[in-house]
């Protein structure tokens, strides 16, 4: 069968799976386009082992355009999934559905072992946090301090500093670590929280913390 010819309302569960990436783009268009609770269990099954960026992002977009009700449930189920890529997309994706139930799966996974499905959520932490639950959500995310390489910590940075004035006992308890990989992370996260167009200095809070030298940290906005 000819995928590539279907309109927007007759393509097969199958062509999510083409060979061909443009045609599982259209493929997860359509299923957007037009949703059909028949293929959310496709959806989430293909976000598992999707490989291109775009073909993934649009499977998500496609997964929010159907009833909570019954996506919420399968992508839970891959938070358990073996494979980091379904946890990954699977914590995304709930994050882009919003639906708060689901807060007690993403606070868990917020210490996953794969940097990425890690990665993932620690964004939707930051998107489905409770209100008055943004200080423990904070003592959570501290613990990953000085893990992973540059953008992994970047992204836990981030994550913090979102999280407003509840980051700042917690990140400032860090710049005290024996560690000095979570010292110099918790410094550079500092540096980030006072002063968000600063960009992420981790070059220069490593340097600081090997060094003793004083850092360079702009004073608490008034």
């Amino acid at each position: 069968m000819d995928t590539t010819r279907h309109d927007m309302g007759s393509w097969p569960a199958d062509a999510l799976a083409h060979p061909d990436s443009s045609t599982r783009l259209r493929a997860a268009l359509a299923a957007g386009t037009r949703p059909d609770p028949a293929l959310v269990t496709a959806l989430v099954h293909r976000c598992r082992t999707e490989p291109d960026f775009f073909v993934r992002d649009m499977l998500t977009w496609a997964l929010t355009r159907h009833p909570a009700a019954a996506t919420v449930p399968l992508l839970l189920t891959e938070l358990r999934s073996t494979h980091s890529q379904a946890r990954s997309q699977a914590l995304h994706t709930l994050s882009k559905i919003g639906d708060h139930g689901v807060w007690p799966a993403i606070r868990a996974a917020v210490h996953d072992p794969d940097d990425e499905a890690a990665r993932s959520a620690w964004r939707a932490a930051v998107v489905l946090v409770p209100p008055g639950e943004e200080s423990g959500l904070a003592r959570e995310l501290v613990r990953e301090l000085g893990r992973g390489g540059h953008d992994t910590q970047r992204s836990l940075s981030r994550a913090l500093v979102a999280l407003g004035d509840a980051v700042a006992p917690a990140v400032e308890e860090a710049t005290a670590s024996s560690d000095p990989r979570v010292r110099a992370h918790a410094v550079a996260t500092e540096a980030l929280r006072r002063d968000p167009d600063s960009g992420f200095a981790l070059a220069e809070a490593t340097r600081v913390v090997l060094t003793g030298a004083a850092p360079t940290v702009p004073d608490e906005p008034c």
